[in-house]
């Protein structure tokens, strides 16, 4: 299962490596499509791919760090 998410980073996890944290513990694969990353702030959207068990750990998980989490719907493949 693929999902499209929009995550928002606030200023104390900007530089904090969240996605490659996310990618060792959990058994996900993230495709950034687009980011936008500042010093006190940033998102990334990104297409995040696994079994459906796995996907929505990563989204508790990341909710649990301190990321903002906005589903923006499953990716639909062609």
């Amino acid at each position: 299962m693929a999902v499209r998410l929009k995550l928002i980073f606030p200023e104390q996890y900007v530089r904090e490596p969240i996605i490659a944290t996310m990618v060792r513990e959990l058994n996900v694969t993230p495709n950034i499509r687009r980011a936008s990353v500042e010093d006190h702030f940033g998102w990334i959207i990104l297409e995040l791919t696994g079994a459906v068990a796995d996907t929505d750990a990563a989204i508790t998980w990341l909710g649990e760090q301190g990321v903002e989490v906005e589903l923006l719907g499953d990716v639909v493949e062609s």
